[in-house]
Parts: structure tokens; C-alpha cells; sequence
């Protein structure tokens, strides 16, 4: 058998020591992760509902199966819409003038009504006097078949270019026709 005298015996109870020491704070640590990691264990499968954290991955994923139908369908709606408004009137243009030389205020209006594609109408208004008058004259893609006044024909540039709906000075005064 082998002799070992008390000094080595010291040592080799000092390392065995040290060692149980050190693996005791190992066993501590672990243990405090494995109750870390039984606690996210326990957030992740809800034992109460019985539902695990596949399961519930499962249910999502339907859930976004959902949505991406919901979306498809809002898009052609909101495809369908757009359509729909490139019809309606979005450009509006007016110009105010004096149609006449010994009338002021400027209350003779030419408004264009337009929608995206340049089409709609033209509505003027000759103030005079005694008497107003009032035009509308179809509009398609910016022009139009009728003849059209310098006002006019600013009114419609007034829109189609998206200024915001308001009054816009005539270039020159209008005169009066001798007829």
C-alpha cells in the first residue's frame, strides 16, 4: 500500500476541498438557470390552457393566413376606388375678370371642373349690367370642340396643373363684341 504522509495528505484534503467549493458554486449557478429556464419554459407552453408554444405558432400563422386574404382583397377594393376617383372632379381652376371695360370688381368667372384625365367642363359667367350670362362647355383630355377664351382656356391650365381652387388675375381685359 502507499504511504503518503500528512503533508500531501493536507494538500490533497485542501484540493479536494477547494474542488467540492468550486463544483458546489457550478451546482448553484445551474441551478438558478435551470429555474430561469423553467420559468420561460412555463411562460412559453400556458399549462392553464393546455396550449404549447407550437400550437400557438400554429394558431398565429392561421391568423396571418387571414390577414394576408383581408389584404388581397383591400387591394383590389382600393384598386377598384382609384378608379372610381380618376373620374371624379380633383381639378378645379378659377379665373375672375372684368368682361367688360366700364364694369369692375371683376365678377365675370371662368371655372374649370376637371378630373384626372383633363376631362369635364368649363362653366363661365359673363357679368354685365343688366344681365348675366352663362356658358358650359365640355371639356375632354384639356380641351374642348367649342371655342374657348384666353380665360377660359386659363382656367383649364389653372387645374389641370393642381393649383389649389382659387381666383387667378385674366392676362388682359376682355371687350366687348360689337354684334
Amino acid at each position: 500500500m502507499i504511504e503518503l504522509d500528512a503533508q500531501a495528505v493536507m494538500w490533497l484534503a485542501l484540493g479536494s476541498a477547494a474542488l467540492g467549493v468550486l463544483l458546489l458554486v457550478i451546482v448553484v449557478v445551474l441551478a438558478l438557470r435551470l429555474r430561469s429556464l423553467r420559468r420561460d419554459q412555463r411562460r412559453a407552453f400556458d399549462l392553464a390552457s393546455g396550449e404549447d408554444i407550437v400550437s400557438a405558432l400554429g394558431r398565429i400563422d392561421g391568423g396571418l393566413d387571414a390577414v394576408r386574404r383581408d389584404l388581397v382583397t383591400l387591394h383590389g377594393d382600393s384598386e377598384h376606388l382609384r378608379e372610381l376617383l380618376r373620374s371624379t372632379v380633383s381639378r378645379v381652376g378659377v379665373v375672375r375678370y372684368d368682361a367688360f371695360e366700364d364694369m369692375g370688381g371683376a365678377l365675370s368667372f371662368s371655372a374649370a371642373l376637371l378630373d384626372e384625365r383633363g376631362d369635364g367642363v368649363i362653366v363661365s359667367a359673363i357679368n354685365g349690367r343688366t344681365e348675366t350670362r352663362c356658358y358650359a362647355k365640355p371639356i375632354v383630355g384639356g380641351g374642348s370642340q367649342h371655342h374657348l377664351s384666353s380665360e377660359e382656356e386659363q382656367a383649364i391650365t389653372v387645374a389641370a396643373e393642381g393649383r389649389p381652387a382659387a381666383t387667378a388675375p385674366a392676362g388682359r381685359r376682355r371687350r366687348r363684341n360689337a354684334s
